[in-house]
């Protein structure tokens, strides 16, 4: 194993999230990833029994569970759902209670690096629930002080959920066929585009502590190799 960085993901049974620890486990820059969840997964690779650590915790708890949150050096932060399948008050628990409560803890046990996947058109000013409440958890996060923080918003995610949502299914279809052949930077992000620039900008230097990543910068930083410098980031105080 690797003698470097130690990686904790939060969300990592969602489709970012399982693209994200994939790319992690191939990576041997990492040493360890630190898996926090609501239950644990059986994985039968033998990568991920050697190079992971599954911690259980209850969110709705999540001040109780500090030290699941000790020990990395990375945090990257895939939780999220939606209106539909959680309602208004559950998609608002989720992407902005437990993203906050998360990221305090990072910040709180030493996490030097804070990823945070939020999404295209995020807005706390916004009338809208699903922009607002992203941009709402990016605005806290900004204040929180972390030695850096890397906010990335993809567009549309192209990835064969597990669990089935129809208009998305059918959505990504056409896109699929039509606009992601044409510019596929548009308005589509492939997961594992967005995996692996995660994954590379943990090793990126010569950045903003606070940066965030559009669709155009998330696909040239997944195109770098680690340890290099991309382009296209915008600080937070100039949005």
């Amino acid at each position: 194993m690797s003698t470097g960085k130690t990686a904790l993901v939060t969300g990592y049974t969602g489709e970012s999230g399982k693209a994200l620890v994939e790319e992690l486990v191939r990576n041997n820059e990492f040493k360890k990833i630190i898996l926090i969840g609501r239950r644990k997964v059986d994985f039968t690779e033998d990568a991920y029994k050697q190079k992971t650590e599954q911690r259980e915790i209850n969110f709705d708890k999540i001040d109780e569970y500090a030290e699941a949150f000790r020990g990395a050096d990375v945090h990257f932060c895939c939780l999220g759902t939606t209106r539909g399948k959680a309602g208004a008050e559950g998609f608002r628990r989720v992407d902005y209670d437990y993203v906050v409560g998360a990221a305090r803890l990072a910040k709180q046990e030493g996490c030097q690096h804070f990823h945070l996947v939020s999404s295209q058109g995020a807005n706390e000013n916004s009338y809208l629930l699903y922009p607002q409440v992203k941009g709402q958890s990016e605005s806290a996060l900004s204040k929180m002080g972390f030695p850096r923080l890397s906010i990335y918003r993809p567009a549309m995610l192209m990835v064969d959920r597990t669990e089935h949502r129809l208009f998305e299914c059918i959505a990504r279809s056409i896109i699929k066929h039509t606009v992601q052949r044409i510019a596929p930077e548009w308005i589509t992000t492939p997961i594992e585009v967005l995996a692996r620039a995660m994954c590379f900008n943990s090793f990126t230097t010569g950045r903003p502590s606070v940066e965030i990543l559009d669709n155009h910068a998330i696909f040239r930083l997944a195109e770098q190799k680690p340890n290099a410098t991309a382009d296209g980031t915008k600080r937070a105080d100039e949005l």
